[in-house]
């Protein structure tokens, strides 16, 4: 009798109860609907900024799922370089900060490129640059070798690990992936974007190719098929961040699904799930960026002369310490004078405000823009 869902006769024609899923699967798509159509309305500048705060949360929590702390600012800096948005000085970045990012990248901005072989061979390799995985050289760049048999799919607590499930062995592998690339790249009208997404990755985690990396490369397939059921590029909301925040949820309906048959209905439910609620998280993930853009948009008509305008985007972008006159004075390349004017301007705009404490210790502050 088969233990797992890979061993049983009709593997993979999975199947699924549409009227359980049908409800909650609208829901979603209504919110990511509603979610585009809003930054869609923003300035591209804007969109940008919040497309790479949101890449940035992704590539990090991706990572953090599998235990891997990334550098924050690393990731930034990498991306925003990438796509070109000026964030001041960048940091320099270690090379498999740049793999993780060269994938998630590869995976959002060339959605509309088929899912290839060699193109996961990438990946694979760009998340490991060193052929290891911590200490333990791995096949890299390769589907996983008969010799690694058995490969058990696990999540660790502490000291505590779990074995979720045991993938199929390394001598099928060249067989499962022939069969999942085919079935991902071919269109199907009849199926969700959403729901192919939540398919490909269980699928793909059910087959798990690779000596390591597979969490990390399952979740950009996911935003792959993601970004092609919006037809853009940009990123505006995080799975990978909604994963980690209900990565125990994930692991207990990829365990219960993984010993069943093939009715892969709970894993999407749980999915379509994770979905929303990542769609729903989107707007604190995106709050500066939706600050800044309530912000310009409230002082479209205002008059501002180049100082004020340089200034302002600092203080929103984030401004490091407290904004005084000589700080202005500096920046602006302007005499104190003129940066007095120009604060003062901004106060009677109400732009502005003078913080508690003043004296020679006078400092500003942005007003918060109505809601």
């Amino acid at each position: 009798m088969a233990t797992y869902i890979h061993q049983l006769k009709d593997w993979p024609h999975f199947r699924w109860k549409e009227e359980e899923l049908a409800t909650a699967l609208a829901e979603a798509r209504h919110r990511q609907g509603r979610l585009m159509g809003r930054m869609e309305a923003l300035n591209p500048q804007l969109r940008a900024e919040a497309s790479l705060e949101t890449l940035t949360a992704d590539v990090v929590k991706s990572s953090e799922i599998e235990g891997e702390t990334l550098n924050q600012a690393q990731v930034r800096s990498s991306i925003a370089r990438r796509l070109k948005i000026d964030i001041g000085k960048g940091v320099q970045t270690e090379r498999h900060v740049e793999g993780v990012v060269d994938m998630i990248l590869d995976a959002t901005m060339n959605y509309g490129e088929p899912l290839t072989k060699d193109r996961l061979f990438g990946w694979h390799a760009a998340l490991f640059p060193t052929g290891r995985s911590g200490m333990r050289k791995i096949t890299v760049g390769a589907w996983r070798p008969p010799e690694s048999d058995p490969m058990q799919v696990v999540s660790q607590k502490g000291p505590i690990e779990r074995i979720h499930f045991e993938a199929p062995s390394g001598a099928q592998i060249e067989h499962e992936m022939t069969a999942f690339l085919d079935w991902f790249n071919r269109d199907q009208e009849n199926l969700d974007p959403v729901l192919k997404a939540g398919i490909a990755h269980f699928w793909f985690v059910t087959i798990h190719p690779f000596e390591d990396g597979n969490g990390r490369i399952g979740r950009a397939i996911a935003d792959m098929a993601l970004a092609r059921s919006e037809k853009s590029a940009q990123r505006f909301y995080s799975l990978s961040a909604q994963i980690w925040r209900e990565r125990d949820a994930y692991y207990d309906y990829l365990e219960e699904t993984q010993k069943g048959d093939l009715d892969v209905t709970l894993h999407l439910q749980w999915f379509i799930g994770c979905f929303g609620r990542a769609l729903l998280n989107a707007e604190t993930l995106l709050a500066g960026a939706l600050k800044k853009a309530r912000f310009w948009e409230q002082h479209a008509a205002t008059p501002l002369n180049q100082r004020q305008r340089t200034m302002l985007k600092r203080l929103l972008d984030g401004f490091e310490g407290k904004l005084t006159t000589s700080k202005w004075a500096e920046i602006t390349k302007s005499s104190p004078d003129t940066a007095l004017r120009d604060i003062e301007g901004l106060i009677r705009l109400g732009i502005l405000a003078r913080d508690p404490a003043g004296g020679r210790s006078t400092s500003y502050s942005l007003v918060e823009p109505a809601r």
